[in-house]
């Protein structure tokens, strides 16, 4: 009769476990497909994050935000204008105020938005004169910023995830200076670019081809050399060009600013900001591979470091909570074992691709100093 009474009870409790089991499988699930949404879905970001408190002699009060509180140089953009914004003067419970270092300065009451890169073109941005060219890509035509120079050595710039190619002007004053022509592109699912055929981001598995574009437009305009500069996953279409692309060996030297140097080691600094467990990282990888066809495992350049290793410039700053900043150690102990020169700069504050707004001074110095030889040779 025991026997007979705990028959119900156990069927019960594997009726609760296999339910448990259910409902955690469908989170996991759920977990590694918005992973991969923040992996590869392509996304417009919004015109407003802050608001103009007050504004006085030479200083802007805005609301209190993670954003607005961060230390460095940063702008503001409101109705087609932008001002650039130096460091914090005052705290206040709800209020940062910033000093204003140029542009105009908006009315309080304002909404604007507070962001890390330059607003507009190169002439918004810096005065620096230049047109805009269309690159024959084989999706189409891709809109690129031309800043021309003296050199025969070209700097061409490819901007992040989801970014812009604005967010790639911070070294333009640098570049210009040196005389180096200044090519700063778009890629398939870019406003203005063409989109990709399934309209999802590759990761640069498939927009290094778009860099190629570009390099070989390039070439018929009178380059004949080039410097790549790629931030955040523009580091790894960068990477994947030189693994992949007959014209890698035309790179003289490569700049990478927190780049995405292995989609693995991604994911899972993105599990960890979610608060999920590591294994939804490998999920999210097969989703996302299953979503797009392309091998993650192979998109790391440290696992799979390119055939062609010109010099390299790393910026990378340590606090980066999009590409942990192990990303970038363990593809320099890859760059010492094989013999790749990579100078390796890490900054000790600043977020995602912010060591410019953290130090300009220094990250001006170091661009300068790393471009100057290509500058001086050709």
């Amino acid at each position: 009769m025991a026997s007979g009474r705990e028959r119900p009870g156990r069927r019960r409790a594997w009726i609760a476990g296999a339910a448990l089991l259910a409902v955690l499988a469908a989170a996991a699930g759920a977990g590694a497909w918005y992973g991969s949404d923040q992996s590869i879905k392509v996304v417009r970001h919004g015109t407003s994050n802050t608001r103009v408190l007050a504004v006085q002699d030479g200083l802007v009060t805005l609301e209190q935000s993670p954003q607005t509180a961060k230390p460095g140089t940063y702008w503001l953009e409101w109705s087609g204008a932008h001002t650039m914004l130096g460091d914090i003067v005052s705290r206040t419970p709800g209020r940062i105020t910033r000093t204003v270092l140029r542009g105009p300065v908006p009315s309080a009451g304002t909404p604007g938005f507070f962001g890390n890169v330059p607003p507009g073109d190169p002439g918004v941005a810096w005065g620096i004169g230049h047109t805009e060219i269309m690159v024959p890509t084989e999706l189409g035509p891709a809109p690129a910023w031309y800043v021309p120079g003296t050199s025969t050595t070209w700097v061409v710039a490819v901007h992040g995830q989801n970014g812009r190619r604005k967010a790639e002007l911070k070294i333009l004053p640098v570049v210009h200076r040196l005389g180096l022509p200044f090519l700063d592109i778009t890629y398939r699912n870019d406003e203005g670019a063409p989109p990709s055929p399934d309209g999802l981001l590759h990761l640069g598995d498939a927009e290094w081809r778009d860099l190629e574009a570009a390099l070989r437009h390039a070439r018929t305009m009178g380059a004949r050399r080039f410097v790549l500069y790629g931030t955040s996953m523009g580091g790894q279409i960068a990477g994947q060009f030189l693994a992949r692309s007959p014209l890698a060996g035309l790179v003289d030297r490569v700049i990478m600013d927190a780049p995405m140097l292995d989609v693995r080691m991604t994911a899972e600094q993105g599990a960890r900001n979610l608060h999920l467990p590591g294994f939804v990282a490998g999920l999210s990888n097969q989703v996302t591979e299953w979503r797009t066809g392309i091998d993650t495992d192979r998109l790391s350049l440290i696992r799979h470091p390119p055939k062609v290793r010109p010099p390299l410039l790393l910026i990378h700053t340590v606090p980066d909570t999009d590409h942990p900043i192990q990303e970038a150690r363990d593809l320099v102990a890859a760059g010492l074992r094989l013999g790749w020169p990579i100078r390796f700069e890490p900054f000790e504050r600043g977020e995602h691709t912010e060591a410019w707004n953290v130090d300009r001074a220094r990250y001006d110095r170091l661009v300068h100093d790393f471009l100057s030889p290509a500058q001086s040779s050709h």
